[in-house]
């Protein structure tokens, strides 16, 4: 009965695109399947194959996911003014960060930092899903958050490290990314808060504009701005060069492994541009996002583009990795736009699958628009099973 009402809904759009909502809501089967293929090629791999996934070390205890409430989720304009303008969406981020702590005292996942020349990027599980990051110059001793949704759990991070709080990059307002600046703020006097002036960031005392860039030590950081998520939504590029290795991109919400961010304050044409931006840089880039979403995400890209080799490579990898409960970050955008659905709207499979055609003028980035729109739309109603 669902696939006949899914049919029915996507009428007019052609048949590819009622079986691509036949495939969203069959979704959940095809990953139970996904995951038995894996588990039956650990249990069968022969010496000579690749190596055994290591086991999880004794004490880093193995919860079985549980996604927790995503404020955003079916999100209304009423409770999306209440969550991002009153108190009541900061009493809700305290809630989840509550319940967030109890279920996962040690973080949702296992991570590794990346060290290069030095220059290392620690990754810290926050929350029931989210990333902040800290960026430190290992020679001064000096560290910058990226959304520290935690401040406990940063807090730990600086003192683990042994490093100096100067510098806070928000991405955006919302409280699951810019929830802990306060206390960090009040903890580091000499720590400076850096986002948008168009975003409302809480206890923002260095406002950043697009190219500007942020020094500390040896790291230069570049601020990009891409609205779409938020008005005033920015990306942070970590320029490689001072330390001789690859250049990293820390991508909030704008941005995750295989996924986009949902567009609450832009439409499609402001989020295709912010897109844009980030397709600009260099393919080596590593992406650093906001959200451990990969599996979620690669399931609905292969619904969408069910014969790409390298989506079906990575959602191996990823669901190895998600079994023993380790991050699946950073990726490259090299990678991502192998597979990632939402940086393939040039794609000719894809337009011809789900596109509406070029616009009444044969425009091509009107095409591309409302292609991201279409996929947007169906990954919310994938999601939302």
């Amino acid at each position: 009965m669902a696939a006949v009402v899914a049919a029915t809904a996507l009428k007019g759009r052609g048949a590819r695109n009622a079986r691509v909502l036949r495939g969203i809501l069959a979704g959940a089967t095809a990953n139970k399947a996904s995951h038995n293929r894996i588990r039956a090629l650990q249990s069968h791999s022969s010496p000579e194959g690749k190596e055994e996934p290591e086991p999880l070390s004794p004490e880093l205890e193995y919860i079985p996911r549980k996604r927790g409430k995503n404020p955003m989720k079916a999100v209304g304009l009423a409770w999306y003014s209440l969550y991002t303008r009153t108190w009541l969406g900061y009493l809700f981020y305290r809630q989840q960060l509550r319940r967030a702590r109890n279920r996962y005292p040690k973080g949702h996942s296992k991570t590794q930092p990346r060290l290069f020349n030095g220059v290392k990027v620690l990754p810290i599980p926050v929350l029931s899903d989210n990333y902040s990051y800290l960026i430190i110059d290992t020679q001064a001793q000096l560290a910058v958050a990226v959304d520290p949704s935690d401040p406990r759990a940063v807090q730990a991070s600086i003192e683990k490290e042994g490093v100096t709080l100067v510098a806070i990059l928000c991405t955006h307002k919302h409280w699951d990314h810019s929830g802990g600046n306060r206390d960090l703020s009040r903890r580091h006097r000499d720590c400076r808060v850096y986002g948008s002036p168009q975003d409302g960031i809480p206890y923002l005392t260095h406002p950043l504009c697009h190219q500007d860039v942020v020094s500390v030590g040896r790291l230069q950081i570049r601020a990009l701005a891409t609205p779409g998520h938020t008005q005033g939504h920015l990306v942070y590029l970590l320029d490689g060069e001072p330390y001789k290795g690859p250049s990293c991109l820390f991508s909030g919400d704008l941005l995750f492994l295989s996924g986009c961010g949902r567009t609450f304050e832009g439409n499609a044409e402001t989020m295709l541009s912010s897109l844009d931006t980030v397709l600009g840089l260099g393919d080596d880039t590593l992406l650093w996002p906001g959200h451990e979403y990969a599996e979620e995400n690669l399931g609905f890209a292969g619904v969408v583009e069910p014969e790409n080799l390298a989506r079906e490579r990575k959602m191996q990898w990823v669901q190895r990795q998600r079994m023993e409960r380790k991050g699946t970050c950073p990726s490259t955008l090299g990678e991502e736009r192998s597979y990632n659905p939402f940086l393939r709207t040039h794609c000719l499979e894809l337009q011809e699958a789900l596109g509406p055609g070029p616009g009444p003028t044969g425009d091509d980035e009107c095409s591309r628009a409302q292609l991201l729109e279409e996929l947007r739309r169906l990954k919310d109603m994938h999601k939302s099973k």
